[in-house]
């Protein structure tokens, strides 16, 4: 009992630190973060990092077998659906359009690596 809640009061304690520490930066930071969310090179920048990541990520899980149907599906998607968000006009669109590209092309990464861990050649320890 006593091992528990000492691991609550440092959980606790901790939490409280970050807290009192994160807070006066996140409000420091609050105008530069409403200015970034705001700008759409931001935008361009991301899907310009993202689409070479996740080709890059994903191109050579195609050779393995089973072929996983869904990570180049989900991928092509969610990248499809981030850079459609870039030329929209309403920010309802361009916010849904976002969302889903990105929760689809994080889907697609997490069954990737999912999918090439699970078939991924067994290391052998050799031992001389």
């Amino acid at each position: 009992m006593n091992r528990a809640l000492d691991a609550a009061g440092v959980g606790l304690s901790t939490l409280c630190l970050v807290h009192c520490l994160a807070l006066p930066v996140a409000a420091a930071a609050a105008p530069l973060a409403a200015q970034l969310a705001e700008a759409e090179w931001v935008h361009w920048a991301i899907v310009a990092l993202a689409a070479p990541a996740a080709i890059l990520a994903i191109a050579p899980s195609l050779a393995l077998r089973p072929f996983p149907w869904a990570v180049p599906v989900f991928a092509s998607l969610g990248l499809t659906g981030l850079v459609s968000a870039l030329f929209v006009r309403t920010e309802m669109l361009e916010t849904g359009l976002t969302t889903l590209g990105g929760v689809l092309l994080a889907s697609a990464h997490i069954l990737n690596w999912r999918h090439a861990h699970k078939h991924a050649p067994r290391q052998q320890a050799h031992a001389q």
